[in-house]
């Protein structure tokens, strides 16, 4: 089963990208055959810097982002929405990577779910 998972909000300040990013390792999890795609825009193309440092105890999205990517889910980044916080190619994490609308627009035709957050 193909799924994708548009995230839009920013990675912390809300919890919607962590509980996004929840359901992603959880449906992965839970059946080997799922194919996952989670496709960040707007302010959630934030989640995808690497380095983050956050504290003791408290959830990292990019820890979560390398637990989408180790099982073997893709996660794709709105070139656009990157562009316009100034978030270049270089900042982002090894295995993410620059997208399209075009892009998503094909994986939102070819999804059996499409879940939005």
């Amino acid at each position: 089963m193909q799924i994708l998972l548009i995230l839009n909000n920013p990675p912390y300040g809300t919890e919607r990208t962590y509980n996004g990013l929840r359901l992603a390792l959880a449906l992965a999890k839970s059946d080997p055959a799922i194919t996952m795609t989670v496709f960040l825009m707007a302010d959630a193309v934030v989640a995808a810097k690497s380095g983050q440092k956050t504290p003791d105890g408290y959830y990292n999205v990019e820890r979560m982002l390398k637990g989408v990517l180790a099982g073997k889910g893709q996660v794709l980044l709105c070139g656009t929405c990157m562009d316009a916080r100034g978030l270049t190619d270089a900042e982002i994490l090894s295995g993410v990577r620059r997208s399209t609308m075009a892009e998503l627009a094909t994986l939102t035709a070819s999804a059996e779910k499409v879940l939005v957050f």
